[in-house]
Parts: structure tokens; sequence; C-alpha cells
């Protein structure tokens, strides 16, 4: 899923930024930029967008009366709106008009992320969740570490990093690794092709534990793991379906 933006601010720097972190993230795309709020409103009379990253404090129009003014619109027809702003006491009046995010400048691309995460999350349609079932017999690994064989539950495994003849698993549920005499290739004949992915000659990563997603990257919490050309394809394709 692509989500569709319009970038609105009246300072430059400002706006070619915001431009900047919306072409690194796989699925938004820029539709518009505008430095008023006015221009913007006569863009979104014509066309529909989905997400709406906005300034608060511009000349003739602001961000709070544009948001204002959109939401007495058809809710289906009015974007999501992120506000941007360098003063911290407009956060409540963004919260009153039901913005999904409210970032405070200067934001780092982390920041801008878990909007951007939120705005994907909230364009999703709801699913209805099954009835939880025991986990099955393919939702666990067979390990050889030291002189045992220790069975690793695959929802408990955030990625593994291969060293050489050996795989070190990073746990959801401990701070300590833990140190297999296994490849990584062995590996992904083991793993659930659909809950693991092969992004780098050194890393696999749980789907599931994914947080964020960046063209070179995925983020699993704070750690910052990169895709290589080499599995770019299927990294592509993981992207194109990520919700």
């Amino acid at each position: 899923m692509t989500l569709k933006c319009i970038a609105v601010d009246d300072e430059p720097p400002a706006l070619d930024l915001l431009c900047h972190y919306i072409g690194q993230t796989p699925f938004l795309a820029l539709s518009a930029r505008f430095n008023n709020a006015i221009e913007t409103l006569r863009y979104l009379s014509e066309y529909e967008v989905d997400v709406l990253f906005l300034d608060i404090q511009m000349p003739d129009l602001s961000g709070v009366e544009l948001a204002r003014i959109l939401s007495g619109r058809n809710a289906g027809k009015s974007p999501m709106i992120v506000f941007t702003t360098a003063f911290e006491q407009f956060a409540l009046e963004g919260y009153k008009l039901d913005v999904i995010d409210y970032l405070l400048k200067p934001f780092s691309y982390e920041d801008f992320m878990r909007a951007a995460n939120k705005a994907l999350k909230l364009s999703q349609p709801k699913e209805i969740k099954t009835e939880s079932r025991a986990p099955a017999s393919e939702e666990y690994i067979y390990l050889k570490v030291e002189f045992q064989i220790v069975r690793m539950a695959c929802r408990n495994i955030l990625y593994i990093e291969g060293l050489k003849d050996y795989a070190k698993f990073h746990l959801a549920d401990s701070d300590k690794s833990l140190l297999s005499l296994i490849t990584l290739k062995a590996l992904e004949e083991k793993l659930p092709q659909d809950k693991f992915l092969r992004i780098h000659k050194s890393y696999i990563v749980s789907l599931d534990h994914i947080t964020a997603v960046t063209k070179n990257a995925v983020y699993i919490g704070q750690v910052m793991i990169p895709v290589s050309e080499q599995y770019r394809e299927a990294f592509t394709k993981f992207i194109s379906n990520w919700s």
C-alpha cells in the first residue's frame, strides 16, 4: 500500500526536509508540496490525499485553521493530518482536532517514521480477530547450542546475525543472545518463510518484529539492520505488502 502525501510549510528548509523524509519512506508518495495553506486547500478540493504533513504557523491561513476546515468535510475524503511546528503549546489544539500525530521541530527521521507508520496502520481495513490457537510444530526450530539441542520458539526471535559457521540469535525475552552452530543458509530452510526474511548476507529478520522500514534498512526497535542489493528484490516485495 502507498499513501499519497502533501507537505506544507512556509519555511523552505523545513519543507525540503519534509519532502526528503517522504521520499525516503517506501510506502509514502509525495503528491504535492506547498508553502501556504490556501493553495493546499485549493488542491484538496480537487484531489484526494491520504496524509497531510502540515505546519501550524503560516501567514493568511494557519495549519490549525486549515485543519478545522477539513474536519467539517466528509471524513471519508479528508486526509489524515500530522502537525509540524516549533511551538509545543499547539499540541493540545492539534489533539482536539483529532490529528493523528504531532511533530515538534526539529524532528528526526525516527520521529517522522513513527507518524508515518501510524498513518499506514490507520489506513488499513480492520481485520476480524480469530480465536487464538496452540502454536503449530513449525513455529519452533531445534538448535544445537553447545552440547545441547534447544527448542526455540520462532515468535521469540527478533533477528539472526550470521557469524561464519555460527548464528547469533537476538531474542525478544532476553537481553542475552544465543549462539548456535548453524549457517544462515541452513536456517533459511528451517524457519517459516512467511515469518522470516533474509535481507543481508549477515542478517535474517523476523517480519513480526519489524517496527519501521526505509528503502535501505529495517528497524527492530532501536536496532537498524541494512538491506543489501543481493536481497533487495525479496525485500521490495515484502515492503509492497507490509502493514
